[in-house]
């Protein structure tokens, strides 16, 4: 049996009553605002990007560094690769892995991989060795694309490995030509993980056609044509990513690749360097770091268009570029992995609030959305319910979880499609009277943090695992606006439990972004009536300060000390304290330097604060550097030179 034969298949059952007591003139509106039929290519998306080859090959197609691709270098690596999978057996569904750092290497395998039939399974080289294994289990790939620096991640067996890097001299005798196409749009496209509720994460299956026909709609959308560059500074294994980096090679634009170890410090750098930028796919989490470092004079060239996706939005995040970028189009974009990255935009118009969480607009091009209550029928406009997602970007389900899929991957009942399904994505939304959709939050345990979508529940059971954890809870808490958290609270089996322990031996089996960047020790779990945990009456994180050191006492401690009070909200900050320990992320660490580099007006890389976390290790750091300063400026000949 194959891969496809062996999801569930929804039964189709006609139910006159599906529109429950919604009026006659609400059920038309329902139908108008789902009325999104539009043309798009029946191909896959290789084939698109070949056309794109064919019509620019000599244009740049990916830059990473000093290193250039044009359309036709790219297409030709892809292409000898693709023949070698091919040979190894890749095919229509076929699994494979790829791991690697970014660089073009992985995007000339993510385009081999299609070109030979196969899907991909992105495996993120940052992620732990632990949860790599899971996902590379549960996926079984035939191959696994990657690169020597990543080989001791991996636990796939070496008869299993192509190594790009290492077999370069195999693959470089293989054919430079397209090779004929092997599949077809109901075909795997990719496999992309996401948390899991039960402790494990969940491996989304994407299709050609749901993929095209959010990438057809996306070119059309967004400006990604000839001329204009895309930073890509996301992992692949964030959806987020799709849009960046396919649109603009399907589009004729040039991908701007940045490297790994810039982080969001890089994508700021690019945004102010010199050249045409088009779209820029962001959440809004680096969209507010942004904010923090970009002069409004610079903000009108930073970008054509931001697409902020991956959490919620907030009007007052968009107002630098609302006033000083009147022409960069802003978007909203909506979407769960589950259905192809985004299935809802809003384009953020002149009259729109100026506070409040921004509107997730209207579905996209063949897609069809319904906020229900719990018998599954409509809810009247201005009304709350769960948010459906119907139409051509539905996925396949999650690999492996039959149950799970069809638990959340429902016959759709307001389509005539015999094989129609809806995704139930777990969120509230209300349409208001104009077809607007509102997003209202989270109907489950599932969090957004910097724009990933967590299980609650995948650190809970991570958390319990511990040998002195005896009972546990963990929330997202958002006690400033734009600084959410995860905040694990821990009835302890044994008394003491040392804190940094906890959070490396989380770290070996979770992300960076689930590990929780604070803990507060319990006697008990607040319980409801029913014996549930009562998450409404877990504390707020209190001064988690030990104020080791004393506090601060030179003028540049006291002005650290101020800025730390503020991101991080709490009192009593001793100067041996470390930021990370006080609930500080790689986020609020970006925010952190900005601002310190603002006060003293002194170039301050980030690596300095991972160096040296502490009030006292800062302020020693950056007295030498305001004296370097004063010694530059009134050195012979010396002028005046800013570091942005």
């Amino acid at each position: 049996m194959s891969l496809i034969e062996a999801l569930p298949n929804p039964s189709k059952e006609y139910r006159s009553d599906i529109w429950g007591t919604l009026s006659d003139k609400e059920r038309a509106q329902l139908r108008a605002w789902n009325d999104t039929q539009a043309d798009f290519p029946q191909v896959c998306a290789q084939e698109l990007f070949e056309a794109q080859v064919e019509r620019t090959p000599d244009a740049i197609a990916l830059t990473f560094g000093e290193r250039r691709l044009s359309y036709s270098d790219l297409n030709e690596r892809a292409n000898s690769v693709a023949h070698y999978l091919r040979k190894r057996g890749v095919g229509p569904n076929t699994l494979v892995g790829v791991c690697f750092e970014r660089s073009p290497e992985l995007i000339v395998a993510l385009l081999a991989v299609w070109k030979a039939g196969g899907a991909y399974v992105p495996l993120d080289p940052a992620y732990p060795k632990e949860r790599l294994s899971f996902m590379i289990e549960d996926a079984n790939p035939l191959v696994l694309l990657t690169q020597q620096g990543c080989l001791s991640l991996l636990t796939t067996p070496v008869d299993k490995v192509i190594c790009l890097d290492v077999d370069s001299p195999i693959l470089s005798g293989e054919s430079k030509a397209n090779p004929p196409s092997a599949t077809i749009p109901s075909n795997l496209a990719y496999v992309m993980y996401t948390s899991g509720s039960t402790g494990r994460p969940k491996g989304a299956m994407i299709v050609h056609r749901g993929l095209v026909n959010y990438l057809w709609w996306a070119i059309k959308t967004y400006p990604v044509a000839a001329g204009f560059a895309v930073p890509v500074h996301t992992s692949i294994s964030f959806d987020l990513t799709v849009t960046s980096l396919y649109t603009t090679l399907l589009g004729g634009g040039t991908v701007e690749l940045l490297p790994e170890d810039v982080g969001a410090q890089g994508l700021m750098a690019a945004l102010k360097a010199p050249g045409k930028r088009g779209l820029v796919k962001i959440t809004p989490a680096h969209l507010e770091l942004l904010n923090a470092q970009i002069a409004p004079e610079q903000a009108a060239d930073a970008a054509s268009a931001f697409v902020i996706g991956g959490e919620n939005l907030v009007a007052e995040t968009l107002r630098l570029w609302r006033e000083h970028a009147p022409a960069t189009r802003l978007f909203n974009e909506y979407g769960p992995t589950e259905t192809v990255v985004g299935c809802c935009v809003h384009e953020v118009q002149i009259g729109d609030p100026t506070s409040g969480s921004v509107c997730i607009g209207r579905p996209i091009a063949n897609t069809q959305l319904y906020v229900l209550e719990e018998n599954m029928k409509p809810v009247a406009p201005g009304v709350a319910g769960e948010l459906f997602i119907g139409g051509t970007g539905v996925g396949l389900g999650y690999l492996n979880r039959a149950e799970l899929t069809a638990e959340r991957f429902l016959s759709d009942p307001f389509s005539t499609e015999t094989d129609a399904r809806l995704y139930r994505s777990g969120d509230l939304a209300r349409f208001r009277n104009d077809g607007i959709l509102e997003y209202l939050g989270r109907a489950d345990d599932q969090v957004k943090i910097r724009g990933y979508r967590i299980e609650l529940g995948e650190i809970e059971a991570n958390l319990a695992a511990e040998p002195n954890v005896q009972a546990c809870a963990v929330i997202a808490r958002e006690d400033e606006p734009g600084n959410r958290q995860l905040v694990g609270y821990i009835v302890p089996r044994y008394g003491a439990l040392d804190m940094n322990e906890l959070k490396e031996s989380l770290g070996t089996r979770l992300p960076e972004y689930m590990v929780p960047s604070q803990f507060m020790l319990l006697e008990a779990l607040p319980l409801t009536q029913n014996g549930k945990v009562d998450r409404k009456a877990l504390p707020a994180p209190l001064a988690a300060s030990r104020g080791e050191g004393g506090p601060p006492r030179t003028e540049t401690q006291k002005a650290i000390a101020a800025v730390w009070h503020e991101l991080l909200r709490t009192e009593g900050i001793g100067i041996q304290d470390d930021f990370f320990d006080l609930g500080g992320q790689s986020m609020t660490a970006v925010g952190l330097v900005a601002r310190l580099r603002a006060l003293f007006n002194i170039n301050l890389e980030i690596a300095v604060l991972f160096e040296r976390p502490t009030i006292a290790g800062l302020s020693e750091a950056i007295d030498m550097l305001v004296i370097t300063n004063q010694s530059t400026s009134t050195s012979p000949g010396a002028r005046e030179e800013f570091n942005l």
